[in-house]
């Protein structure tokens, strides 16, 4: 008989509403330091950060752009524009849902 270091399986409900490609996606964009750098301060900023995010991180703004896409797709934060200025904020529900998500592996 071997000892297992593990203990038994119990079960579990799961209650996050994304499914594992969606979750993957939203990890995914989170692993790489500059966006997580990014969401945190847009967390930390608020409802809407007008600013310029090239002043968040020393990068290239097209590097920061792409960087600020990858978020976009996977949901993580929203950006609306007027004429002369982009607002970026966190999107709250989708970083709650990530937050469920992770609770639960």
């Amino acid at each position: 008989m071997s000892n297992s270091c593990c203990a038994p399986k119990t079960s579990t409900t799961r209650t996050s509403d994304i499914d594992t490609d969606d979750l993957a996606r939203m990890c995914k964009a989170l692993a790489h330091p500059a966006r997580v750098q990014l969401l945190r301060h847009l967390i930390d900023h608020g409802d809407c950060y007008f600013g310029k995010l090239t002043d968040v991180l020393p990068l290239a703004p097209s590097t920061i752009s792409q960087h600020v896409s990858i978020l976009k797709e996977a949901g993580l934060i929203e950006g609306s524009s007027d004429e002369q200025r982009v607002c970026y904020c966190v999107n709250k529900e989708r970083l709650q849902q990530l937050k469920a998500a992770m609770a639960e592996l």
